[in-house]
């Protein structure tokens, strides 16, 4: 497959100028540039969100393990 160089770029960047025009280009930068932003802000965990969370459930199986041993031991001693 043949590779993309400097000169098909320039051609490909001059037709598009010409299509949708210096304006609707730097619209077209800045919507996708907001986006992206958006995009970062949304994947990027919150402070004490997610540790706090993972943490609770591990604390919660835990205290089930502990009372599911506590109950096999005293069926085992009557």
């Amino acid at each position: 497959m043949p590779s993309v160089g400097p000169l098909e770029l320039l051609i490909i960047l001059a037709i598009v100028l010409v299509v949708f025009g210096v304006g609707k280009i730097s619209g077209i930068g800045g919507a996708l540039g907001r986006s992206i932003r958006e995009f970062r802000e949304e994947a990027r965990p919150e402070e004490g969100e997610g540790e706090g969370e993972e943490s609770g459930d591990m604390a919660a199986s835990a205290d089930a393990g502990a009372a599911t041993a506590e109950s096999g031991e005293s069926k085992s001693a009557n």
